[in-house]
């Protein structure tokens, strides 16, 4: 069987979060056509089966200085590790691929380049840079805008989690740029028939997008509860590092981690998602879907995933309004929207698409490399 071989920016095995849990997704599903090796910077130190850990660099102000250089951006550079590069050489694999554009960094420095490589954005960084990280994003934004391009020619082929992303890589010239329409197994499906009135915000606000968010979220809270006696919003997933505590409205609970994910889900009526700067990876989203949750979420929050699911979207904040009102208080319409979005989704695992959009993407390089 072709081995494939993933490079990491995240440990596979101890780590957490909506990039490393599609990539653990990922792997899974190129089991079927292919041998599975990954090569991930992490912290950990100890051996894990078919996982092989370099040390990841801490972010200090000499990794930065290296960093900054007119060549590179600071994303990019940081992601630029020797000791990766030696493991990539140390590697043998018939085709490789890059889990987030800056994890090619140290492969087209490798003795490995040349064989087939493939990389799957995973979102896209510049952009997020340029909305949620100030001045310096404005700044940085354009440099690692011109690395994600500059890798992705270097390709053979460039996977995303955004048709229109996919598209805007075309536009730059990238030879093979797909989208990676992924969903997940279906979970065992919620019963929303006796919930009560609440809805659920999910989300680690450690990342930028999210906390962004997060506070629009409050902000709508009051006009979405208003006159709805017993309205209740749960915020779940870690705070931001850092972050103070801001003034909840009343009716918002922050949970923080949940013991049980399915079965307090199960208790909520839908997902709301007011997210303003989209791409890339959509988890709560896709992990919705899987149990039969209705989301109401703006055009950055669903992207591509629209057609899939027959998402409409918001991005007027009355609309937005409007419908987690609407759900608030029919309980009918939540039941047969979370129906629906589980039937959709259970169809498309069925039929088998995830598995072949993945396996699609690592044969590509080796059809062009060999071909």
């Amino acid at each position: 069987m072709r081995r494939a071989t993933f490079l990491l920016s995240k440990d596979p095995v101890t780590e957490h979060g909506g990039d490393i849990a599609l990539s653990r997704l990922m792997m899974q599903l190129a089991r079927e056509a292919f041998e599975v090796r990954s090569i991930c910077l992490s912290k950990e130190l100890g051996l894990a089966p078919d996982v092989v850990r370099v040390p990841k660099p801490k972010v200090d102000l000499g990794l930065l200085m290296k960093s900054v250089r007119p060549t590179r951006s600071v994303v990019h550079g940081r992601y630029d590790v020797d000791a990766l590069r030696d493991a990539i050489d140390a590697s043998t694999s018939d085709v490789y691929v890059a889990e987030h554009s800056y994890m090619a960094e140290s492969f087209l420095r490798s003795a490995k380049l040349g064989t087939p490589f493939a990389i799957n954005t995973v979102n896209t960084e510049s952009q997020v840079w340029k909305v949620t990280r100030g001045w310096i994003g404005r700044v940085e934004a354009p440099r690692i805008l011109r690395d994600e391009i500059r890798v992705a020619r270097a390709a053979d082929a460039v996977g995303t989690y955004d048709a229109d992303e996919a598209q805007m890589y075309r536009d730059k010239g990238v030879r093979d740029a797909r989208w990676i329409d992924l969903t997940l197994e279906p979970a065992p499906q919620l019963d929303l028939s006796e919930t009560a009135k609440r809805l659920v915000f999910m989300g680690t606000r450690d990342w930028p997008p999210n906390q962004e968010a997060f506070k629009i979220a409050l902000e709508y809270w009051p006009a979405i509860s208003a006159g709805i006696d017993g309205a209740e919003l749960c915020i779940i997933g870690a705070k931001a590092p850092g972050a103070k505590d801001p003034v909840y409205p009343r009716g918002v609970r922050d949970l923080g981690f949940v013991d049980d994910l399915q079965e307090f889900l199960g208790t909520c009526r839908a997902l709301i998602a007011p997210v303003a700067t989209g791409g890339g990876v959509r988890v709560k989203i896709l992990d919705a879907a899987s149990k039969g949750l209705p989301v109401v979420g703006t055009s950055a929050a669903v992207g591509s995933l629209d057609s899939i699911f027959e998402l409409p979207t918001f991005d007027d904040t009355e609309q937005f309004v409007a419908e987690c009102r609407r759900y608030l208080l029919d309980r009918t319409a939540a039941v047969k929207a979370g129906e629906r979005i589980y039937e959709l989704n259970t169809a498309r695992w069925n039929d088998r698409v995830p598995h072949s959009t993945v396996e699609a993407l690592i044969s590509a390089p080796l059809t062009t490399t060999l071909g």
